[in-house]
């Protein structure tokens, strides 16, 4: 609890010197400045708590969170900040369920158990289609450049193989 307190002061600490920075300012400008600078950290607190519900949560009521991160994304930054935020959380969650799926191509079994609580197969197929170029670029990475460097060997990729295994362990 002690921690939580810590922050919450340091929160409401940049919120009051911000509004006496407002208050005291000389001029409309400089009013107008601080202002603003109270409303931004406003909408960056709001996002940051936002991710925390995200990490918190877990991504099984992602849509809806993800909906009004975006909304209040488009509000403050516009189309080119929704944009970079769906950009972003394709970048990271792809490339989250590429390395969990490349795990469960290695037959990791923490992998294995981590699609069996989050998936059915339907589900599955449907983000496997959606992240195929996150799959490759990760077997690129964790495959090929490792045997650039170190010659290490190569295993086959064989999407197909690892798509009827997951039918099994998913139905």
């Amino acid at each position: 609890m002690k921690e939580y307190l810590s922050i919450g002061f340091t929160i409401l600490t940049i919120f009051i010197i911000t509004l006496l920075g407002a208050y005291y300012s000389p001029t409309f400008e400089e009013q107008k400045g601080w202002l603003e600078l109270f409303f931004l950290m406003g909408s960056l607190l709001f996002i940051f708590s936002a991710l925390v519900v995200f990490a918190t949560i877990g991504f099984a009521s992602f849509s809806i969170y993800g909906a009004i991160f975006l909304a209040a994304v488009m509000g403050i930054y516009g189309i080119k900040g929704a944009l970079l935020v769906v950009g972003m959380t394709y970048f990271v969650w792809g490339f989250t369920f590429a390395m969990e799926f490349l795990l469960v191509y290695f037959s990791v079994k923490s992998a294995i158990v981590w699609f069996k609580e989050r998936y059915t197969y339907k589900s599955f197929y449907y983000e496997y289609r959606v992240f195929y170029p996150m799959i490759i670029i990760g077997y690129i990475f964790l495959e090929i450049i490792p045997n650039i460097f170190y010659r290490e060997k190569i295993f086959r990729f064989s999407p197909s193989s690892i798509l009827k295994a997951m039918r099994e362990l998913l139905n």
